[in-house]
């Protein structure tokens, strides 16, 4: 367990690392991902007080998201209620925030629409789900009404750059692991046709190699400036942290005969990923910076 930790303190300092800045403008803060994102932690607990995937409340789910996409809110919410635009029902849009009354004590539960008459928020009995605004049975009568965030949805004239997507290369996740692990070069023949000691991370990307940890291609190319696809990070994270695998796997995209097959089984049975609501793993999309620290999240 403490090499878990390190493990995941270690690759955690890569995300932070390279990571580019991103505080969104309105300008640049999208529907599309605002929703993606929140979409994603779907199935999360509800806890009160909760800030993190282990157990998190409504807002601070609310604010979680629009973190991620780049922009901000308030802790409470009651502090969100008190931003943005008001919006009546009939104008709604995506990525509006929804609020409501349900301890009968004024607002007390915030969501963020998604279209369709329908919002995204964290329940206290389901967690994060998805409801409809026209519920008859319980949250129909208990809107109270809608706000529009002072940065979605609006135009800013000194808006900044849209936040660069980072993917996590396989030269730095192999320092990253190699550095934690603290292993060493043997000396082994492991080359690899474009990897020479003027490579970056060369003796981390051999040791790496030595370990198992990372292997090269068919064609005998380490590939160290590439990054990485969700199904060669499922092999690294079972590796290093030595999770149990499974053949079990839920996911459509994944089939009996599929080479990360037991990988892919090992973050679903040990509960790193549920997978995408489509019922896909991605196994061939490359693993972005914030979905390497939702991994890591779930591995502590």
């Amino acid at each position: 367990m403490k090499l878990k930790r390190l493990l995941a303190f270690g690759i955690a300092s890569l995300v932070i690392s390279t990571s580019v800045p991103s505080m969104a403008s309105a300008a640049t803060l999208s529907a599309t991902d605002l929703v993606s994102t929140a979409k994603n932690y779907i199935g999360t607990p509800y806890r009160y007080g909760g800030t993190t995937t282990s157990g998190i409340d409504c807002s601070a789910y609310t604010q979680l998201v629009f973190k991620k996409s780049g922009s901000s809110l308030p802790r409470t919410t009651g502090q969100q209620y008190q931003k943005g635009k008001s919006v009546s029902k009939s104008n709604l849009t995506t990525g509006d925030l929804v609020f409501f009354n349900t301890s009968g004590r004024g607002v007390s539960h915030v969501g963020i629409y998604i279209g369709s008459s329908k919002f995204i928020h964290a329940s206290t009995s389901k967690g994060v789900t998805i409801s409809s605004l026209n519920d008859p049975y319980y949250w129909k009568s208990r809107y109270v009404g809608a706000k529009r965030p002072a940065t979605f949805g609006e135009t800013s004239v000194a808006s900044k750059p849209t936040p660069t997507v980072t993917y996590a290369t396989r030269g730095q996740v192999a320092n990253i692991v190699v550095k934690t692990l603290g292993l060493h070069r043997t000396g082994s023949d492991m080359s690899f046709s474009d990897v020479n000691s003027k490579t970056p991370y060369y003796n981390e990307i051999m040791a790496a190699a030595e370990a198992g940890i990372f292997s090269g291609s068919n064609s005998g190319r380490f590939n160290p400036n590439d990054p990485l696809t969700r199904s060669q990070m499922a092999k690294v994270l079972t590796d290093a942290f030595e999770l149990s695998t499974s053949t079990e796997v839920p996911f459509k995209d994944v089939p009996s005969d599929y080479w990360a097959l037991k990988y892919v089984g090992a973050l679903y049975s040990n509960h790193v990923t549920a997978g995408y609501t489509n019922g896909n793993f991605g196994v061939d999309d490359k693993v972005k910076i914030q979905d390497m620290q939702r991994f890591l999240d779930n591995l502590k």
